[in-house]
């Protein structure tokens, strides 16, 4: 009975998310609606255990999102994302026309422009380039959700995405963790969707499907002659990429930094520098490259406070964003205090295939980003709750921490693509098409394909020992 209310609770949760409500709202709504039901008291569980658990969250995470947001923003206001877009577009053009939208969704997101950006500055050029070549536009978000939502949000070793960040948060690892299997799980996602599009694209040319007649958010034809060089649009999201390495691997932090603080007494300080230096180096990496893509596209920005706007939206953007998450962390750790959860819990634990802690991982973290619809969120769920057992289990049987941190990071980019995910919805919308028409493509390329590829990641290690 304790268990059918976990469940019931987090079906109302699934229903209410897919509906289009609001998170923010309703995770708490019915995360004391599940504490009710078990028998804890509901206003501490509430300002106690849900706001203490989210604001913890926030703590740690809220530079990332406030700052990649508004790098994103300044990219995308100052048309430098767009020049990178269209330049791999038009570099490749229509005969490759489904590599060079997934390419320029790789390149964006890899340089740490949000995968929301990339869906805006990349649509428009794959209307034009899908309509000259005649396939079919419903195959569109399939493309971008391939070059946005899948290796450069969670294997590729070295990606600034949240999603790579909070692993290292929890195992005191480094966003370039178990880079060979990363790069492993990469090769094997990409292929493998790029193959399904291409199926897909020689289906349609069979049966004589052409772009089709679309008019809803149909892009206009425009001149982009004056979009700056994209020579020029490469050099803030090599200036995070370069910076964030530098910072992490040849920068010697001194390990008594925290110490000061620690004796403080301050709430939530960091244990070690170890915890904290993958956050610290994004940070830095992520000033300068906003400050090198305002230098360079000042001029492009609107007059009259366009600077001002842009920093403005990213900020505000981040707020909705960061409190989505938070609000689901605060969620999963009210349910995980109730009687009920301790079975659930030690089913997950009691996953030993392979005789380590990573089946176990990947299926949880699996499972709770597909109910809560967030990559981040259900893995920061996962982690919260769980991270100190599969890291306790790792070091009695000789794994690698960071092991721990790729499975984690690939698994958050698994079932959070299910119908009631925002970006999914997004990208829909931005695109002009419906679940019906285009679902299909996404789900292959970026749930099934990177689920399946999760766990051919785990046998490649077990079968190779590297890491």
């Amino acid at each position: 009975m304790e268990v059918l209310g976990i469940i019931l609770s987090l079906a109302l949760l699934m229903f209410f998310a897919y509906r289009g409500f609001s998170v923010i709202l309703f995770a708490p709504v019915f995360a004391l609606l599940a504490a009710s039901m078990q028998g804890l008291s509901v206003m501490p569980s509430y300002t106690e255990l849900f706001m203490g658990k989210a604001v913890t969250y926030i703590k740690s995470f809220f530079p990332v999102f406030l700052l990649g947001a508004v790098f994103g923003k300044v990219m995308e206001d100052t048309g430098l994302a767009k020049s990178i877009a269209h330049a791999i577009v038009q570099g490749l053009g229509k005969e490759r026309a489904i590599l060079s939208v997934v390419l320029a969704g790789l390149v964006l997101t890899y340089g740490g422009v949000s995968l929301f950006v990339v869906v805006f500055a990349v649509y428009p050029f794959a209307c034009a380039l899908f309509r000259e070549a005649d396939i079919p536009k419903r195959l569109i978000p399939g493309c971008i959700a391939l070059g946005a939502f899948t290796i450069t949000m969670t294997c590729i070793p070295g990606t600034p995405q949240i999603q790579n960040v909070i692993p290292a948060n929890f195992y005191g690892t480094t966003i370039y963790a178990a880079p060979i299997t990363g790069l492993f799980a990469s090769v094997g996602i990409l292929g493998l969707g790029l193959a399904w599009l291409e199926y897909r694209r020689k289906q349609a040319a069979a049966a004589g499907e052409g772009y089709g007649n679309h008019t809803l958010n149909e892009p206009e034809v425009k001149d982009y002659s004056d979009l700056p060089p994209w020579q020029l649009a490469c050099l803030p999201l090599l200036a995070v990429l370069v910076i964030n390495y530098i910072m992490t691997n040849m920068v010697a932090w001194d390990p008594d930094i925290l110490k000061s603080f620690q004796a403080m007494k301050l709430p939530l300080v960091a244990p070690a520098v170890k915890n904290v230096l993958g956050i610290w180096a994004l940070i830095i990496a992520l000033v300068c490259g906003i400050v090198l893509a305002v230098a360079i596209g000042y001029k492009r920005l609107p007059a009259g406070g366009g600077l001002a706007k842009s920093l403005n939206a990213g900020a505000i953007g981040s707020l909705l964003a960061i409190m989505n998450t938070a609000s689901e962390v605060g969620y999963g750790n009210v349910i995980a205090s109730l009687p009920g959860f301790k079975a659930i819990a030690n089913f997950l634990l009691s996953i030993k295939i392979g005789g380590t802690p990573l089946v176990s991982e990947a299926v949880t973290v699996n499972v709770l980003a597909g109910i809560t619809g967030s990559a981040s969120g259900g893995m920061s769920i996962a982690l919260d709750l769980m991270a100190k057992d599969w890291l306790a289990w790792a070091n009695s049987v000789g794994l690698s921490p960071e092991l721990l941190h790729r499975i984690a990071s690939i698994a958050s980019g698994g079932l959070d693509t299910l119908p009631h995910n925002g970006a999914v919805i997004t990208l829909l919308a931005v695109c002009g098409l419906t679940h019906k028409e285009s679902y299909l493509d996404i789900f292959m390329v970026a749930t099934l394909i990177t689920v399946t590829m999760g766990f051919v990641a785990i046998l490649f290690h077990a079968v190779t020992g590297l890491v």
